[in-house]
């Protein structure tokens, strides 16, 4: 649909308010029910582990202690309530913490971290249904992307960060959709989150990354709210001139499809991550332990290592030589290493005093991370070179991570990856009843339920 046609009078503000207004729990597609499901316990699995973290810990210091029954809410893992965006910021913000958390490339960036956070706080202070945060959620999903489609790539290149921006309209129709909003109140609550995005690729690589979830989150259910209370906004705050595409973007056709026709959960899906650092280090991740398993290639024998990827990446990766676990999670150079020196690249492995370790530096200093201009922007295709110290030298190419909706976690996978995560804030027995209920959302009565135990 081209925005100025003449065929409707709807703005693409109109478009997707009434959209996200009216969407119901049977209009999700059942196809993508479980997709949403995996995307909750994947989120609330690493916000888990992330609440224990740096930025997690110093997010949560600064909320306010706000009781239950004057409408506090949890920040997840700690057993305490606080008023709702600080929550909102806290949880947002751990989530995001250790780079851990699901990404979509409809939207750039990492799509349900800004959303699940403003949304299980209102679906627990509404005490609202797993259905209904499954219908917010869809709703958020194809706002982000709706918002994302006709100035992506070009913004991610101009050096904002899509999960910031996006994720506030995305917050924004979550927050709405569970307030029961109106379409005309829907509308005023994304024009005045069209007022609110920001999150600069600058800040890649400190505890200011994950706070950009934690920040769109708020300002995303702060607009709902304002709206609800009849707060106003230009109408053409996303669409018009001086808005939000035009100055988020360039000069680019504003052309979007509508949202829901067809469904970016169906067409795109979310790709859950098996490694805690830049999705784009993933392919050169996999494809580097292939060629060490394969050939049975000792760390220490590696007398060079080299992966080839996109311009993306380039732009991503910043931090050959990293000095903290922050700035390693978006080191090519490093995630090379890893994968060659470590059984498994984990969390611990981006642990501040992890970086340092012996074999996984040498490595490191024999890694080369080159760009081809030729790959399209967003493209994971890798090249991954590796030459011994006897002079062999092996060659792999991989187009796509583990973790992708051709290539999902197994059941299993996805599991183990939430243990792990949550049991670092949580006793084992509540992760398990938590990931249960959340791999069946659908038929809880109850959202508050499933927090009461973290």
């Amino acid at each position: 649909m081209t925005q100025s046609s003449a065929e409707t009078t709807q703005t693409p503000e109109d478009v997707l308010a009434t959209f996200v207004a009216g969407l119901s729990y049977e209009d999700v597609p059942e196809s993508t029910i479980e997709t949403i499901e995996r995307a909750f316990a994947d989120t609330v699995g690493v916000t888990l582990a992330g609440v224990v973290a740096d930025a997690g810990k110093r997010a949560s210091a600064i909320a306010t202690p706000t009781a239950p029954e004057n409408g506090g809410v949890k920040i997840l893992g700690t057993g305490t309530h606080a008023a709702l965006s600080d929550a909102v910021l806290a949880n947002g913000t751990a989530g995001h913490a250790l780079d851990f958390d699901d990404l979509s490339w409809a939207m750039d960036g990492h799509p349900s971290v800004p959303m699940v956070a403003p949304a299980l706080a209102l679906a627990e202070q509404l005490d609202a249904s797993g259905k209904a945060l499954i219908t917010a959620f869809a709703a958020g999903f194809e706002a982000e992307c709706y918002v994302a489609e006709p100035i992506s790539p070009t913004h991610y290149e101009l050096g904002w960060h899509p999960t910031a921006t996006f994720g506030t309209f995305g917050a924004a129709a979550a927050a709405s959709q569970l307030l029961g909003l109106s379409a005309e109140e829907t509308k005023r609550a994304l024009n005045i989150a069209a007022s609110m995005p920001s999150g600069l690729k600058r800040n890649f690589g400190s505890m200011t990354k994950p706070l950009h979830a934690g920040l769109s989150g708020r300002s995303g259910v702060t607009a709902a709210q304002l709206a609800a209370e009849g707060f106003t906004a230009d109408e053409a705050a996303v669409s018009g001139s001086r808005g939000f595409w035009d100055r988020y973007g360039t000069g680019a056709e504003r052309v979007a499809k509508p949202p829901g026709d067809p469904w970016r959960l169906v067409e795109t899906g979310i790709s859950i991550k098996a490694y805690p650092c830049c999705y784009f280090t993933h392919t050169s991740i996999a494809a580097a332990q292939d060629l060490v398993s394969t050939h049975n290639i000792a760390p220490a024998d590696v007398k060079r290592i080299k992966s080839t990827a996109s311009g993306g990446a380039g732009d991503a990766l910043s931090h050959p030589d990293p000095q903290t676990g922050l700035e390693a999670k978006f080191s090519m150079e490093y995630a090379l290493a890893c994968a060659v020196a470590l059984d498994t690249v984990s969390l611990d492995a981006f642990e501040d005093d992890a970086i340092g370790e012996e074999m996984v530096q040498r490595v490191r200093e024999r890694a080369i991370f080159e760009v081809d201009e030729s790959l399209p922007y967003k493209s994971n295709d890798v090249l991954v070179e590796l030459t011994t110290t006897n002079g062999d030298t092996y060659e792999a190419t991989l187009t796509e991570p583990p973790g992708t909706p051709n290539n999902p976690l197994s059941d299993a996978d996805l599991r183990a990856k939430f243990i792990d995560c949550a049991t670092r804030a949580v006793s084992e027995s509540v992760a398990e009843e938590t990931v249960d209920k959340l791999l069946a959302l659908r038929d809880q009565p109850s959202v508050r339920d499933i927090v009461a135990p973290l």
